[in-house]
């Protein structure tokens, strides 16, 4: 039976929960039912994502005890692709426990918890109730190997716990990016360089983590197999964790999910009219430029100023913009922001330009059905028509005010919102020393949209996805990436993408698909940019000659190399990389002694 175990399940709070969110159905197809995720119950939450059912099997008999026992679960389904099995664990009822646990914690592992961080208490809450949970378990089930499968610090207090009370659980723990690492990384311009040298319970307590530091450190000591989701963690979770990786279990991507293989191109034009029909509401009413001859290129992600390199993105994109300048009739190329700031609201002008432009767009399509109407008229009574027989003069008036009402002076702004601290803005602040201000004459020009795309979004009513295959480029140079979702995404909508060899993403990239296609990795629209062991300069020029080589492609090349990135994008499917995973419980197995799953194992007696 195998169990997985995270602080995410049922609760969207960050990258985990896509990680078990797309794994699911590949864990179904290889576990059947005996595959289960447990979670902490959050009713908010568990309204939407989760449909409890009738509990059956031995999880009954178990779920049962454990009520008498004062620990409430629910039991049911993820209304997620798959419908996996789910437990969710109501660690509120602990809470006049947490002394005793606190004490616990002290006493069995010298990790001493603070009594008022109240994440650090659910946490440990939660953590205690899973080991009980665990421990009720192998009391029931006797008959079978059970294997646990926990996911970062806020899933792994239960890990040491199931190895000091010496229950019969094979565990597996994986850490998708170190929490001190996190924090270095953001704060240090050499971390990599510094890492092997760094004393990581003086950094932790500078930092004012040792707690979270101290039980993720537990929990990959305590596990029978320690995974991480690259080699760049890896390492990092060597030198800051003392232990090395035992299996690599690299993030995948659910194909299915964005799967249009004889229509992606064409969905790539219309979701680029749709991108269009927003750029001439936002340029063009201070003047207007050949969409036909623009490219949009874009950076995303949690707002991380130099993590995910967006300072890189900006400064490549200011170089560019002189380059492009020293050649003659370039292209115009839009580079947009897509990431959460805190805002005050959407700008008022930005709202009313695009407000104006759908109103000229109504204007013209009126007047439009109307020139149909005369067009055909004319055509039945055998006479050419004029022009003014198909425009009258009062509908020339109206277009005139229409043009005149929505033209102005003033550049176009370079960001769509009122954020809650403009003048300290690290983007804001960048885009203005390098002043990006979206003049006529710049090929370059900015949007910083600080808000996630939707649907449902005023400015840019367009969802992610649908973004991302619009456009011709996304751009996640990153300086600490554990892994990397956003280059993974335009890769299976078709679109090229530029990573780092400092992400989980590109370093895999680098060691198992190049190693096998041995082909030009330009070529199949994957740019890995060297910034290990390089200066921001050097990298950012690198970047630059890729996207200056990159404009001057037809649109003939750049429809063969999204054809190209497209094909590749199967390799990245759960499907395949789900065999990382299953790697680990396997060896999580025989360290135990249990058969692997999926093998018959024979012995002569």
């Amino acid at each position: 039976m195998l169990f997985e175990v995270a602080w995410e399940v049922c609760w969207q709070l960050g990258g985990i929960y896509t990680v078990l969110r797309s794994k699911a159905q590949a864990m179904i197809d290889r576990w059947g039912d005996r595959y289960c995720l447990i979670g902490p119950y959050n009713p908010g939450t568990a309204a939407i994502e989760f449909e409890e059912q009738p509990a059956y099997g031995p999880i009954r008999e178990v779920i049962n005890k454990l009520r008498d026992l004062g620990v409430p679960c629910h039991f049911g389904r993820w209304l997620i692709p798959g419908r996996p099995r789910v437990i969710l664990i109501d660690q509120r009822a602990r809470y006049n426990q947490l002394h005793v646990d606190k004490y616990l914690m002290w006493e069995d592992h010298r990790i001493s918890l603070p009594s008022d961080d109240g994440e650090v208490n659910d946490v440990t809450a939660f953590g205690f109730s899973v080991a009980e949970f665990f421990r009720v378990l192998t009391q029931v089930v006797k008959d079978r190997a059970i294997l646990a499968h926990f996911h970062e610090w806020m899933g792994g207090v239960a890990v040491p716990r199931i190895a000091h009370l010496r229950l019969p659980v094979s565990t597996v723990f994986t850490t998708h990016a170190t929490l001190l690492g996190r924090y270095l990384a953001g704060d240090n311009p050499f971390f990599y360089d510094h890492l092997p040298f760094l004393n990581p319970d003086q950094e932790a307590g500078k930092y004012n983590i040792y707690p979270r530091f101290a039980i993720e450190r537990a929990a990959a000591h305590a596990c029978t197999v320690f995974t991480t989701v690259s080699d760049v963690t890896a390492f990092e979770a060597e030198k800051l964790l003392g232990r090395t990786a035992d299996v690599i279990v690299p993030n995948g991507i659910n194909l299915h999910k964005f799967a249009a293989p004889h229509e992606f191109q064409h969905l790539h034009a219309q979701s680029k009219e749709r991108i269009h029909d927003f750029v001439k509401g936002h340029f063009f009413p201070s003047y207007s430029f050949d969409l036909d001859r623009t490219l949009y290129v874009f950076t995303s992600g949690r707002y991380e100023y130099r993590n995910k390199g967006m300072d890189l993105f900006i400064e490549a994109m200011h170089r560019l913009n002189w380059r492009l300048k020293g050649i003659q009739d370039p292209p115009t190329v839009i580079g947009f922001v897509i990431t959460r700031a805190p805002t005050r609201n959407i700008n008022v002008r930005v709202l009313q330009n695009q407000s104006m432009y759908e109103d000229l767009r109504n204007t013209c399509q009126s007047i439009q059905r109307e020139m149909g109407s005369r067009l055909l008229n004319c055509t039945a009574h055998g006479k050419l028509p004029a022009f003014g027989d198909l425009l009258k003069e009062d509908e020339q008036v109206r277009l005139k005010r229409a043009m005149h009402a929505w033209k102005t002076h003033q550049q176009p702004l370079i960001v769509t919102h009122d954020l809650a601290d403009d003048a300290n803005d690290p983007i804001l602040n960048h885009l203005r020393h390098r002043h990006m201000f979206n003049a006529a004459d710049d090929p370059v020009k900015m949007v910083f949209h600080p808000e996630f795309l939707s649907a449902t979004n005023p400015v840019m009513s367009m969802d992610y996805d649908q973004f991302v295959r619009g456009c011709h480029m996304g751009i996640f140079p990153s300086y600490y990436e554990p892994w990397g979702y956003t280059p993974l995404e335009c890769i299976a909508l078709g679109v090229p993408t530029v990573t780092s060899d400092l992400s989980g993403f590109g370093s895999y990239v680098q060691k198992h698909v190049w190693a096998k296609e041995r082909r030009d990795a330009d070529r199949q629209g994957i740019h890995i940019l060297q910034r290990r062991g390089k200066g921001f300069d050097e990298a950012c020029d690198a970047l630059v000659n890729h996207l200056f080589n990159f404009a001057q492609l037809n649109r003939r090349q750049r429809i063969e190399m999204r054809n190209r990135t497209e094909r590749l994008s199967e390799q990245f499917d759960w499907s395949t990389l789900v065999n990382h995973y299953t790697e680990a419980h396997n060896m999580a197995l025989q360290r135990i002694g249990a058969a692997r799953q999926g093998h018959l194992d024979v012995r002569m007696v």
